[in-house]
């Protein structure tokens, strides 16, 4: 019962983070606000959803350390895993346009949550200064979309890529509600799920977060990036999976170390493995990068081997 919880309570955040995302698209559509501005707020931080509110959802319940382990174990899974398996099949070019700057704010973000970690507790001070963070970050990306034409016509087709809009105001409401309403029902599963399952197999809800509950919420990066890769189109995901870990440490932790009702503490595995996992990760996707510009056979054998190295350590 508590893997069906936790799977069904997955499935419902899946289903409630698209109904919201299709239905604020839909809405923004109908109210002729530019595909740039829909791209870099209503889409990024909808897909974004299922994250925060299972961070969320774990700090009211007494359990921060979900929170944390699943924002430093998406990150883990987003380079290693949803980079490293897809390259598998097909290797993945990393020469878009300003992935060198987007990585350097990625390794700047990387290094100041991990910083605050280091700190203690992580309160609503610092939940603040993330959330500048973000917005600095989108600020940014928002002026160099407006100077670049070709980057706007891309925002355009970007969001014509997300199917099944609804058209009726009705319909919108719906897709709306629904999505609303499914987010916290979902995470509320899939968090007491984990707690079971981390109390039966005697771990801490840290592990669980890391592994279950991070891998969980990056299964549709990694189903979407392994199409991708097979039909020899998976360039686009590196630019995605470096904003995702963005919003993951910036505007996930930020507004969950805001309203959390006390400050979350930081596990002394976190600080002792992950935080080093996580870093490494996102230098060695800097290497990848900055010196091949491009994720080769070998180097997604390598990425992959990392993921499954760390989960069975």
């Amino acid at each position: 019962m508590m893997f069906l919880e936790l799977f069904g309570g997955l499935t419902w955040l899946l289903l409630a983070g698209d109904l919201l995302v299709r239905g604020s698209v839909a809405l923004a559509r109908r109210a002729g606000i530019p595909p740039v501005v829909v791209g870099l707020t209503i889409v990024a931080f909808g897909t974004s959803a299922p994250e925060l509110v299972i961070s969320v959802s774990s700090a009211f319940r007494g359990y921060p350390e979900v929170a944390m382990g699943n924002v430093v174990g998406s990150n883990i899974a987003n380079v290693l895993l949803v980079l490293g398996l897809p390259a598998l099949f097909a290797p993945t070019l990393c020469d878009q346009k300003n992935i060198g700057w987007d990585l350097m704010l990625m390794l700047a973000a990387s290094a100041l949550f991990t910083a605050f970690c280091f700190r203690g507790p992580l309160g609503p001070v610092e939940g603040i200064v993330l959330l500048i963070g973000i917005t600095a970050v989108l600020v940014r990306a928002g002026r160099q979309t407006a100077r670049d034409p070709a980057a706007q016509a891309a925002a355009a087709e970007e969001l014509e890529r997300v199917l099944g809009l609804p058209s009726r105001r009705r319909m919108i409401v719906l897709f709306l509600v629904l999505g609303c309403v499914g987010l916290p029902l979902g995470a509320d599963l899939m968090v007491g799920g984990a707690i079971q399952i981390a109390e039966s197999l005697g771990v801490s809800t840290t592990v669980i977060g890391l592994s279950i509950v991070a891998l969980g919420t990056s299964l549709p990066e990694l189903a979407t990036t392994v199409v991708a890769a097979y039909h020899r189109n998976a360039d686009v995901a590196v630019g995605n999976i470096i904003g995702s870990n963005l919003f993951n440490l910036l505007a996930i932790m930020g507004i969950t170390a805001i309203v959390a009702p006390q400050p979350i503490p930081i596990p002394a595995s976190l600080l002792h493995v992950d935080l080093w996992v996580m870093l490494a990760a996102a230098l060695a996707l800097s290497y990848l990068i900055w010196f091949q510009n491009s994720i080769s056979r070998l180097s997604g054998a390598v990425l992959f081997a990392g993921y499954v190295t760390y989960m069975v350590g």
